[in-house]
């Protein structure tokens, strides 16, 4: 980490803002890099000192000599990005940076903090005006180009922006990211399965029941309408969140953890799955959001059946339910095991389930059956618990800091590769295929009341 140029496309926006800068200078700071320039790009008339004024909320306590340095290398260039000519201007920028600052490294970062409709554009004009530039060899200065997710609103976008991205660039320079990846509970996942002996040989079909992923939101949309519209909860959450989710649980072993080998696994999952079933709700209120369509038929709630195509999951079901306006927000995973022979009178039991949760208290719990105090074979269920954020503390706070640490490492597990995210793009729109009903549901409840038939014609109970 010796010195290298960011570039932030969307340096404006509140991920850059609240996450991007913050992360950078935090990285900086722990790795007394002195050698650096960031230069952001909008559309905004603004100014690298109204920019880091509202970072600088996020990054407190500040120690403000290294503040002042970190403010010294940063710089705002506008920039429309659907015009090629201002592209010329911003290369001129980063030109006078290095010049100025005396870099001469040429490792770039560049971060796509923008919405995905601008991804060819902005990739085809960083090419034609050398912005950045293929890597030749391995001795080459590197360049890597970070796209946040969402990557495209279906298949057929998600190609396009590939294709612009194949045209001038190299795979192994491209990082097509979901911050999920980063969040320090989800990369222990597969930890916690591979390295347990008393998890791995039961992880298919001859003993779990089933699998449920859950990702509920206690808030509306808020001022996210323009966007949020054009997705819902199945392209906004469920194509990447809940789906990259899906293929850490259910790949094979990969050979490491690292690289392609994790990516490869996911892959083959994503390649299997097949939709049985879904359902659509919408909350009340949602077309009186700021910048929605009054008549929209956009799903703010969806719950999705599943099954993997291969031997070891072969007639396991995934459940996967997400929703916004909902009675409280939570993102947990339950793999829930088939019960046992009955050897008692009593034959009462519960499941074991194996609860991972990853908001808002990371951790996994583990439901069990032990006998009952004072009584001769009465089971009662008991729960054991670890508090991940107990004990290590809230990190996910550091997502953005791992992440792009693993970026500039080259670390390409953190990212989703395409064949990913078309395997993705493909359920997602076999799911949306057809018409659906949309039934309403109000905020602060558990969703529409109409999933009730839903449950009862797939034999689903949800655990939460």
């Amino acid at each position: 980490m010796s010195e290298y140029i960011v570039v932030i496309f969307g340096a404006t926006g509140d991920l850059a803002k609240r996450k991007l800068i913050p992360a950078l200078y935090h990285l900086i700071e722990k790795y007394d890099v002195q050698n650096f320039c960031i230069i952001g790009g909008a559309f905004d008339n603004t100014s690298a000192q109204e920019i880091l004024k509202k970072v600088k909320a996020h990054i407190l306590p500040t120690d403000e000599k290294r503040w002042q340095y970190f403010e010294s290398r940063f710089f705002y260039h506008h920039i429309d990005f659907k015009h090629e000519a201002d592209y010329t201007s911003f290369k001129r920028e980063i030109d006078n940076c290095k010049n100025r600052l005396n870099l001469h490294s040429g490792n770039t970062l560049i971060y796509f903090a923008t919405a995905s409709y601008f991804f060819t554009d902005i990739t085809t004009y960083i090419a034609k005006t050398e912005i950045a530039k293929r890597t030749t060899s391995s001795n080459s200065p590197w360049t890597r180009l970070i796209y946040e997710k969402p990557f495209g609103h279906n298949l057929l976008s998600a190609h396009a922006i590939n294709n612009a991205i194949s045209q001038y660039f190299n795979e192994d320079q491209i990082y097509r990211i979901d911050h999920y990846l980063t969040k320090e509970l989800v990369g222990n996942i597969a930890l916690v399965r591979f390295t347990n002996l008393v998890f791995e040989p039961l992880w298919n079909n001859r003993y779990i029941d089933n699998v449920q992923i859950i990702l509920s939101e206690h808030e509306g949309i808020g001022s996210r309408g323009q966007y949020y519209d054009h997705f819902g909860a199945t392209s906004d959450v469920m194509q990447n969140h809940m789906l990259e989710l899906l293929a850490l649980i259910a790949m094979e072993t990969p050979k490491t953890l690292y690289g392609n080998h994790v990516r490869d696994e996911r892959a083959h999952v994503l390649q299997k799955v097949e939709v049985v079933d879904s359902f659509y709700g919408q909350y009340q209120g949602y077309t009186d959001e700021p910048f929605v369509d009054k008549t929209s038929t956009t799903e703010t709630f969806t719950a999705a059946f599943l099954r993997i195509d291969n031997p070891r999951w072969a007639g396991v079901p995934f459940y996967l339910k997400t929703g916004k306006c909902l009675s409280k927000k939570e993102t947990t995973i339950h793999i829930k095991f088939k019960s046992v022979d009955c050897l008692l009178t009593t034959c009462s039991m519960s499941a074991n389930v194996l609860t991972i949760e990853i908001t808002p208290k990371a951790g996994f719990s583990l439901r069990l059956n032990a006998k009952k105090p004072g009584e001769a074979h009465e089971v009662t269920p008991i729960t054991m618990d670890f508090c991940h954020s107990c004990i290590f503390g809230q990190l996910d706070e550091k997502a953005y800091e791992t992440l792009l640490e693993g970026i500039i490492r080259g670390e390409q597990s953190v990212s989703v590769r395409f064949d990913e995210i078309e395997y993705a793009w493909k359920i997602i729109d076999r799911l949306k295929e057809g018409k659906h009903d949309l039934f309403p549901y109000s905020c602060g409840s558990e969703g529409p009341k109409e999933i009730e038939l839903f449950n009862k014609k797939h034999g689903i109970r949800w655990l939460s």
